[in-house]
């Protein structure tokens, strides 16, 4: 039997008490989906078909007991569901963030982090999760990002990917106090975040990835009157990134000042943003297309996505949540799974 020589995408139904099960369901209720990937969706029982009926929706899956089996399937139209007993009923409270979903979240990502390190899988889209959920089930660390590069045993540069369409921004630190943001900056660090977008980009299909530079401070700095960011740090990361040698021509361009690179990229003179601090990309991506906006896990041996809003526990179980950011998620988890394994795989 030949198995399917789509990508095989995991997909995870997130926090339990929000509209992640919902997202899900009414994602693979589009048949376009199967025609993207080989996939499978992991979780308990229970809250997959909560996640239905949240939805209004009956999605046709077939039963597997390992994600080996997914990989070996051929192409079908229908999803795999994997079932995980990560979490009782009982023990979730719809809108409430909680250490039992929390720590159902965590198992839930390791095991198909696990998964991706056996080979057998190829991309992870998960729903929305919820920080403090997770910390309160026992992560240790800021955020889902620096937890997947610990397990997975990332010592190179990563950071967080927002993406609207075909704008993609990369930043120099995220979840931290904006007070700290300046200590962030180094030419390194901005290196870093600059070629590991553009690498992204390839993966992702964009042939010639143009990428502009922002500044720190207002007006980029007004020639150090308004700082010396720009002048120290910033230029000269951007004239190295120049001086390097890169499969397509001039990639790096800035820094410009981050209240109007953004109308440039937006009349798509550019396909990436590398920001400086977390709200500087984050704001104008969100007003853009806030409902189709996505996250993606940069710098990872394997490709995660997720849409870039929250859990909405204020309309989670209504039936209310808007799936384009899940969708976009997926189809980029899908790209990104496929050049993954046009890159890993060694036998057809």
């Amino acid at each position: 039997m030949t198995s399917s020589p789509q990508p095989v995408v995991a997909l995870t139904l997130g926090d339990p008490a929000g509209i992640g099960p919902e997202l899900i369901a009414k994602l693979l209720a589009r048949p376009a989906a199967t025609e993207r990937a080989n996939i499978v969706v992991v979780g308990d029982r229970w809250l997959w078909e909560d996640g239905q009926r949240a939805a209004g929706t009956v999605v046709d899956t077939v039963d597997v007991t390992s994600f080996g089996e997914v990989r070996s399937r051929p192409h079908t139209s229908r999803p795999a569901f994997l079932a995980i007993d990560s979490v009782a009923a009982a023990d979730v409270h719809r809108s409430r963030a909680e250490a039992p979903g929390g720590r159902s979240v965590l198992r839930i990502l390791n095991l198909c982090m696990d998964a991706t390190l056996e080979g057998v899988i190829d991309a992870i889209c998960f729903a929305p999760l919820n920080k403090q959920a997770m910390k309160l089930g026992g992560m240790r660390h800021e955020d889902e990002l620096h937890h997947f590069a610990d397990y997975l045993g990332v010592t190179g540069y990563f950071c967080e990917f927002n993406t609207l369409g075909t704008l993609w921004t990369s930043r120099i630190s995220s979840h931290i106090p904006l007070k700290d943001a300046a200590s962030y900056l180094s030419v390194e660090r901005i290196e870093q975040a600059a070629e590991l977008i553009y690498r992204s980009l390839l993966a992702n299909g964009v042939a010639a990835p143009k990428i502009a530079v922002a500044a720190f401070n207002p007006h980029g700095g007004d020639g150090g009157t308004c700082g010396r960011e720009e002048i120290d740090i910033i230029e000269p990361a951007v004239r190295a990134l120049q001086a390097r040698e890169w499969p397509t021509e001039s990639p790096f361009h800035g820094p410009f000042p981050a209240d109007t690179i953004f109308l440039k990229a937006q009349a798509g003179e550019y396909q990436a943003i590398v920001t400086m601090y977390h709200d500087q990309g984050q704001i104008a991506i969100k007003l853009m297309g806030f409902s189709r906006g996505v996250t993606v896990q940069g710098g990872l041996p394997i490709p995660i996505t997720t849409p870039a809003h929250g859990t909405a526990y204020d309309i989670a179980g209504l039936g209310k949540a808007n799936v384009e950011a899940t969708w976009q998620a997926f189809e980029i988890a899908c790209r990104m799974g496929a050049s993954y394994r046009a890159a890993t795989r060694t036998t057809a």
